[in-house]
Parts: C-alpha cells; structure tokens; sequence
C-alpha cells in the first residue's frame, strides 16, 4: 500500500497532508492493514519534523510558478515545470503509488501530469472557496475531488461534477480542539481580562505586524496580546514593539512569538477571546473548529485570488469580520478588537455562529476514500 502527497509550498497547502496522513495511518490501524508507505513530493520539504513524526518519505522534485502577470520567470517556470514532470514520471515509476492524492499549488502540477501518463488515480482536495489553477488543470483527469466550500463545485467543468463531494477542510489532530484548561498559566497570561491572538499565516505578515504594534498601547490597557509574527519577523516586531511599550504600566500583557508550537497553539487558541488572522483555508478551518470570533484580514486578490472569497464566505456565518488590506490601520484595527474583544456576550455568540462552519471529520472522510481507491487498486 503506497500513498503518495503532492501539493504548493504554504502550510495551506501543506498541513492538511498531514491532518489526512494522521487519519490514513488510524484508519489503517484501526482495520488491521498493512501499514503504508506515504510519500510527499514536492519542491521543498516546508516542515521535516511533521514529516517525520508521521512516518512521510520526503522527494524532491522541481516545480515552476507560473505568476498571474506577464514576467520572463513565466518562461524559466515553464521549463523548470517541463524538467519536473520528467523527474516525477521517473519517480512515480519507481515508488508506483496506488493513489496520488494533490493539495493543490504550483508544487503538485508536476507530479499530477505524471501520474495522469503512468495511469495512476489521483485525488485532488481544493480547500479555498476559489479553485486554484493547479487542481482545475488536474480535476480533468481526477478519479475524485474533494471540496471544502459547497460553492466551489462551480468552478469546475461540467462533466467532472458527478466526481464532487464537499468534505470540508482536514485539520490536524491536535488542532481540532482548543484547550482552555491551565492556557493563561501556560503562556503567562494575566487572567481576568479578555485575551487577542494574532496569526499571520505561515509565514507570518508584515503589515499585519505593523498594524498590531501599532495598536498596542490601546490594546494591552485592557487585554493580553499573544502574536505569532512569522519566521525571521520576530526580531524587527519585537524590537518595534519594546520602543512603543517603552515604560507602558501594561507592557507585560504582549507576549510575542516567531512561531507557536502545536501544544503553545492549541493553549493560545483555548485562552483567545478573538483571533486575527489571514483567511487561509487551513486558518479559517481552525477557527471554526476553536468556536472563536475572528477578524479577518484577507491577502489582496493581486497577489492571491482565493483569501478573498474565503474570508467573505467565512464572515456570512456572522462570526466574523472582514477588513481589506487597503483599510487596515491601527486605529480601524483597535475599534473592531474594542467591540468584539471587550464584550464577552458579543464574542461569546460570534463564536457559536463560526462553529457551523467547522468539520471535525475531515481528515477521516478523506482518508476512508483514499483508502477505499488504493484497496480497489491492489485487487
């Protein structure tokens, strides 16, 4: 039993191989199978320690990013994406997986091609509300497509809609729940007051960084702040931040982080009284599942077309709200966390509307279909 993940280069992307590999590896056990060889192939690792953890064999294969405008690195993208297919063909027919199952992103076009001339099924999932280009080119010969918003069956081709099914989006195991218990004492919290967690994404945000200490003064007179600023961010915000709280009675309230841990997450979550954060797919699927009222701060469509749609979609459940990135400023940002953070009613009642938008069974409803392909493949 060979499993092979293919998908882009964000934690978007990548994370909810995980959440799916976790449920494969319980599901296997919980039917007594042979335990499988999971592979993930793509341009770069992102996290070798999850890998690891979960028994994943990382291979290297080159992928091109062809850009939404008109650039020369299309050109060199093509043709590193062209070299990539040959890679993953002679890959693929090494390791001959039973499934290939795509998270999307530039990274998996590669591996989706080759599988497609070597007859291998593929499974694609598509977790914005926006289909990506990488799994519209690869749903024209997916054996199946999994979704994660009901109204992204549209964007794909008529003849592929009886291949659709709406599974929501896979969320690691860990991270379906938040935990409340001992949070605040964990994280060193001051208890008693209402508690706001910054999320920039995987890679963190520099503006949203720049509008959070912008805002701190305000903020941490009535609350505690955890921020995640994102690898190689923390120095500059930290920095930054330690001039503006220079002699703040409150200073001790912002606690700053490059990044959190699954443990520290799962804590941080469990003490927020409100989340800011990027609408990632993967972000949004926490969120919901934490049962949190959230501030969403979409990335621009310019740069990235699906964050757009997600937030809006996420925000009709009323337990959210939207600001553009055009509109964020530190004064806009500090009246939103005054009205929903200082009001434990209001917060309270955002949180149970989000909650419908959550999937706790996911990752297992993917995994049972993956594993119901590769067992009717090996017959």
């Amino acid at each position: 039993m060979t499993i092979a993940f293919t998908g882009g280069g964000t934690g978007g992307h990548f994370y909810p191989i995980i959440a799916i590999a976790e449920a494969i590896q319980t599901e296997v056990r919980a039917r007594r199978l042979i335990e499988p060889k999971l592979f993930f192939i793509a341009p770069a690792p992102f996290d070798e320690n999850a890998l690891f953890e979960n028994g994943i064999v990382f291979i290297r294969i080159p992928a091109g990013k062809i850009r939404r405008y008109a650039t020369f690195k299309n050109i060199t993208g093509l043709f590193i994406t062209i070299y990539g297919i040959i890679s993953a063909i002679f890959t693929l027919f090494r390791i001959y997986p039973d499934v290939v199952v795509s998270k999307g992103g530039y990274g998996s076009v590669p591996t989706t091609i080759a599988a497609r001339l070597l007859g291998i099924p593929v499974v694609i999932h598509e977790s914005d509300a926006k289909p990506g280009r990488a799994n519209l080119l690869a749903a024209k010969w997916a054996k199946k497509i999994a979704i994660s918003f009901g109204d992204s069956a549209k964007y794909f081709p008529k003849k592929v809609q009886g291949k659709i099914a709406r599974t929501g989006i896979p969320v690691r195991r860990v991270l379906t729940r938040a935990e409340p218990n001992g949070a605040k004492q964990y994280l060193g919290l001051e208890t008693n007051i209402p508690t706001v967690l910054v999320l920039g994404g995987s890679l963190g945000s520099v503006r949203i960084n720049e509008t959070i200490t912008g805002t701190l003064p305000e903020i941490v007179s009535f609350a505690n702040v955890i921020h995640q600023t994102g690898r190689g961010k923390l120095t500059e915000t930290e920095g930054v931040a330690n001039v503006i709280l220079y002699k703040n009675p409150h200073k001790d309230r912002y606690h700053v982080f490059d990044y959190l841990s699954e443990t520290a997450m799962q804590r941080a979550a469990g003490a927020a009284d409100l989340i800011i954060s990027r609408a990632g797919a993967g972000a949004i699927a926490e969120i919901a599942l934490w049962k949190k009222p959230a501030i969403l701060i979409p990335i621009p469509e310019s740069v990235s077309h699906d964050q757009r749609t997600n937030a809006y979609t996420f925000a009709g459940t009323g337990g959210a709200v939207v600001i553009e990135e055009a509109n964020l400023t530190p004064h806009i940002m500090a009246s939103e966390i005054k009205r929903i953070a200082g009001n434990p009613e209001l917060s309270k009642t955002m949180g149970e509307k989000v909650a419908s938008f959550g999937d706790t069974d996911a990752a297992k409803v993917l995994a049972q279909g993956i594993l119901s392909i590769v067992l009717s493949h090996e017959l």
